[in-house]
């Protein structure tokens, strides 16, 4: 009989600069039963990307400091890696989904954490 070895989970990588924002993220993100893994900027988190094909979902901040805000970040992933879900979030603006690139989601800072958690296993699923 060999072992059983349940699936790893889904990972899904949080871009958040505000180190209490990412946190609570991340909190979320275990909390549904996924792997979190942190990136503190758009930069971080391309190079986290090119090294990890294992990630099935980005939840980004828009207002972040650098080159790249979450937005050029999603439209890079969604150009780069297709198959990557995105949720992109902001507590400044207010998007539509024309804004987005394709599939992806948007929620309001502050976000609803049943909300939020429903989005991620839906797009898991």
């Amino acid at each position: 009989m060999g072992q059983f070895t349940p699936p790893a989970s889904p990972i899904i990588l949080v871009v958040e600069d505000e180190p209490l924002q990412r946190m609570m993220a991340v909190d979320l993100v275990e909390t549904a039963g996924y792997e979190a893994i942190e990136a503190a900027d758009a930069a971080d988190a391309v190079r986290i990307l090119e090294r990890r094909p294992d990630i099935r979902l980005v939840f980004t901040d828009i207002d972040m400091p650098g080159g790249m805000d979450g937005l050029k970040l999603a439209a890079m992933i969604r150009d780069r890696w297709p198959p990557i879900e995105l949720i992109v979030i902001s507590g400044k603006r207010k998007l539509q989904s024309s804004d987005l690139p394709a599939r992806g989601v948007f929620f309001s800072k502050p976000y609803k954490r049943d909300e939020l958690t429903e989005a991620i296993q839906r797009m898991m699923a």
